[in-house]
């Protein structure tokens, strides 16, 4: 497909986008509804936008890359973000959020946990915790969508990052939550649809059925590289050995960060505070567990058995042919579908990646605009400028996380995704499931907690887990080396492991030692 058709799809899809954001923009009259679409928005709207901010590029690009090096071990991440990320986020966690969220007449995730605790400090706390954190998640978002675009239109890494940049931050600032949910919406309707056809044109490629290409992957174990098999690999259809360095990668970073730490993103949380009613909110569980079925699990599923191609038309494994696992899917989409074909995926990346930052953008001006400022202006002042100050905080959101995008290195999107939902849950999950199922939850209690979660993940990061400790080379530079602890296998344990059980005693201890909440 010539780059002048691939240009006249993008546009086309462009304009579609700007005309929902424009409509976004002309039904937005309140900083109600630009935080949080006015309370009213449709179900059906409401639950393809929770999936689509879910499932971001880096799932699609970073996961599906991982899922090429790693084998299918990694579909267990998809019966979590199904039970964990839908089910129960939407029947245990989002019908009480939403009730509480309209009693206390709150917009934000900060505003609901500092307004049911009565607490500006634990309101501050929150917002600078998303402001300073989320802006690493959404750079590392941006680079998966960045990165498709290099490999679709051969052009250069900066000139794909600019153009996608620009162009979220146009109708994110002007069309507030109604312009995100419905670019969401639209969004989530190409990626399921798109994500549906690869599984047939897949196997219609390597000229295989379900089970003969399953049984084939099972076959080509030996040809596991040896660096993989070094760690764990066992072959693309197994688990890796119980308690190898890939074990360990697999399920506590991976698996366990992505997988429980979706229940805290405030991203997520506040969606949940766009509908009318519970009955409203319960109608979108079918539709988000659907949406994630489809979505991410055929990735999963695509991702190791792009091995077969690889090997039949250039002779070795995925990850023997590129180097860098974050440019697998696309350099297969590119070489292995029909044209047409790239140029849909395309436009799935692009959705999947603008939907989520579009989402963060939002979050994160929100932190700054009403969070921050918000809490600190007299309630006796008109609030006219805030929903101002909420557009000038994304867009130095998206500065931000501009430049954060030319400081990572290869192979990052998977693990950046899980690390920034994992200190999440680890900060702000229990503090949350408190105020919606344990009344003994006091301030003392959940102020420890979020400094206990925040910290412990900081200082693992810093001093523990290599991954992270080994690149920043702080430890190094203190203590001489890489990791504090260097017996086997602390260096390889996720932050999540050591601090979310951490924050959980601290908001127990602390409570229960304190006075009730008043």
């Amino acid at each position: 497909m010539s780059t002048f058709t691939l240009s006249l799809i993008v546009i086309g899809y462009l304009l579609l986008l700007a005309y929902l954001g424009f409509l976004g923009y002309k039904k937005t009259n309140t900083s109600a509804d630009y935080l949080v679409g006015g309370r009213e928005m449709n179900p059906i709207v409401m639950a393809l936008s929770y999936g689509a901010t879910f499932i971001s590029a880096s799932a699609i690009v970073g996961f599906g890359g991982v899922s090429a090096a790693f084998g299918m071990g990694l579909q267990w991440l998809c019966l979590l973000n199904m039970l964990v990320g839908v089910v129960i986020a939407f029947i245990l966690f989002g019908a009480r959020t939403r009730q509480l969220g309209a009693q206390l007449n709150v917009s934000t995730f900060p505003q609901l946990l500092g307004a049911h605790y009565r607490s500006r400090g634990i309101r501050v706390f929150i917002a600078a915790v998303i402001f300073i954190g989320m802006p690493i998640y959404a750079a590392v978002v941006m680079k998966g969508g960045a990165v498709f675009l290099q490999q679709i239109f051969e052009i250069d890494y900066h000139i794909a990052l600019l153009i996608f940049t620009l162009f979220i931050a146009a109708y994110v600032i002007a069309g507030g939550m109604k312009g995100v949910m419905y670019t969401d919406a639209m969004q989530a309707v190409i990626m399921f649809a798109c994500m549906f056809f690869l599984l047939f044109f897949f196997y219609r490629t390597i000229d295989m059925g379900f089970t003969e290409a399953n049984r084939a992957l099972t076959d080509i174990a030996p040809l596991v590289p040896e660096k993989f098999r070094e760690m764990g690999h066992q072959g693309w259809t197994r688990m890796p050995v119980t308690g190898s360095p890939q074990w360990f990668t697999l399920v506590t970073s991976l698996i366990l960060g992505v997988g429980i730490g979706c229940l805290a993103q405030p991203q997520l949380v506040v969606r949940f505070m766009t509908v009318k009613s519970t009955k409203q909110l319960n109608r979108g569980v079918f539709i988000g567990s659907l949406f994630i079925l489809v979505t991410v699990g055929v990735i999963y599923h695509i991702g190791p058995l792009t091995n077969l191609y690889f090997l039949k038309s250039e002779g070795a494994v995925a990850t023997a042919i590129v180097k860098d696992i974050d440019q697998i899917i696309p350099y297969f989409i590119n070489r292995a579908m029909p044209e047409w074909f790239s140029a849909i995926f395309m436009l799935c990346i692009l959705s999947a990646g603008m939907s989520t930052l579009s989402s963060q953008f939002h979050t994160m001006g929100s932190a700054v605009g009403s969070d921050i400022y918000g809490s600190y202006q007299s309630p006796q002042k008109p609030r006219r400028n805030q929903t101002s100050v909420v557009r000038l905080g994304i867009l130095f959101a998206i500065l931000i996380s501009y430049v954060i995008c030319y400081m990572l290195p290869n192979d990052i999107i998977a693990r950046g995704t899980a690390l920034f939902m994992g200190v999440c849950a680890s900060a702000f999950l229990p503090a949350y499931f408190c105020a919606l199922y344990w009344k003994r939850a006091t301030r003392r209690g959940v102020l420890l907690s979020l400094w206990v979660g925040t910290l412990s993940s900081v200082f693992v990061m810093l001093f523990m887990h290599e991954k992270e400790s080994a690149a920043l080379g702080l430890c190094q530079a203190l203590f001489g080396r890489p990791v504090l602890i260097e017996a086997y296998p602390f260096p390889l344990i996720d932050p999540i492991v050591y601090s979310l059980p951490l924050s959980v005693a601290a908001i127990v201890i602390g409570s229960l030692m304190g006075k009730r909440k008043a």
